[in-house]
C-alpha cells in the first residue's frame, strides 16, 4: 500500500513539475502572437517610432558637429578685411550654425540690429528643420497606450459575450482569455513609454545644438563690434 502512494506521489509530483515547465516554456513572441488583430497597428507605431528615433537623430548629430576653428577662421577673415573668403566658408560649410553666419556676413555694414534679426530669422528656420517629425514621436507616445487598451476592452467584450453564449463559466478559461486580453495593454504601454523616451531624448539633443547658434551668433556679433572697440 505505502509502494502504491509513493508511486502516486511519485506521479503527482512529476505531473507539477511538468506543468510548470510548460508554463516557463512560454515564450515573449508567442505571448505577442496571442494579442490578436490590434497588435498590427501596435507594431506599425513601433516601426514609425523607431525610424523617426534614428533619422531623427542622424540629421541631429550631423547639423551639430561644428568645427572647433570655425569661428577663429571667421573672425580672421573678418580682421583682415577677406569677407569674400569668410563667406566661402560659411557658405560651404553645411551646419546650422554656418548658415547663420552666412546670413550675418551677407548683412554687414547694416545696423546690429538689423544683422541680429536676420540671424534669428535663420536661427528659428533651422530649429524647425531640426524639430522636424519629433511631434510624431509624442503622438505614438500618447496613442500607442490607447490602442492598447482599446484591444484589451475588445477583447474582454469577446470574452464575455463567449461566456454568456456557452454558459462556461469555469475560472481557467476566464483566467485565460483575460491575459491574454490585457497582452495588447502591455504592449501599448511598452511603445509609449519607449516612444517617449525617444522624443525627450531627441529634443535634449535639439536644445544643445540650439545653444550652440545661440554661442555662435552672440560670438559673431561681438566679431563685428571688436574693431569699434
Amino acid at each position: 500500500m505505502s509502494f502504491l502512494l509513493q508511486v502516486a506521489d511519485t506521479a503527482i509530483t512529476h505531473g507539477a513539475q511538468t506543468a510548470q515547465q510548460a508554463v516557463s516554456k512560454i515564450s515573449l513572441w508567442g505571448l505577442l502572437g496571442k494579442g490578436g488583430v490590434i497588435m498590427y497597428p501596435l507594431y506599425l507605431l513601433l516601426f514609425i517610432a523607431i525610424f523617426i528615433f534614428f533619422e531623427r537623430l542622424i540629421a541631429i548629430r550631423k547639423a551639430s558637429r561644428i568645427d572647433p576653428n570655425f569661428m577663429n577662421m571667421i573672425r580672421d577673415n573678418i580682421h583682415s578685411n577677406n569677407l569674400a573668403a569668410a563667406k566661402s566658408l560659411a557658405k560651404n560649410t553645411t551646419t546650422p550654425v554656418a548658415r547663420i553666419i552666412d546670413k550675418g556676413l551677407k548683412r554687414i555694414g547694416k545696423p546690429i540690429d538689423v544683422i541680429e534679426k536676420s540671424m534669428e530669422s535663420v536661427g528659428r528656420q533651422e530649429l524647425y528643420k531640426l524639430e522636424r517629425n519629433l511631434n510624431i514621436l509624442s503622438l505614438v507616445a500618447g496613442i500607442a497606450p490607447m490602442f492598447g487598451f482599446l484591444g484589451t476592452i475588445v477583447g474582454m467584450i469577446q470574452l464575455f459575450f463567449e461566456i454568456n453564449s456557452t454558459g462556461q463559466f469555469e475560472l481557467s478559461t476566464i483566467a485565460g482569455g483575460i491575459y491574454v486580453k490585457m497582452i495588447t495593454s502591455g504592449t501599448g504601454l511598452v511603445i509609449g513609454l519607449v516612444a517617449y523616451i525617444m522624443h525627450n531624448y531627441l529634443s535634449t539633443q535639439v536644445d544643445k545644438t540650439a545653444n550652440k547658434m545661440e554661442v555662435a551668433s552672440t560670438e559673431f556679433i561681438d566679431i563685428l563690434q571688436e574693431p569699434t572697440k
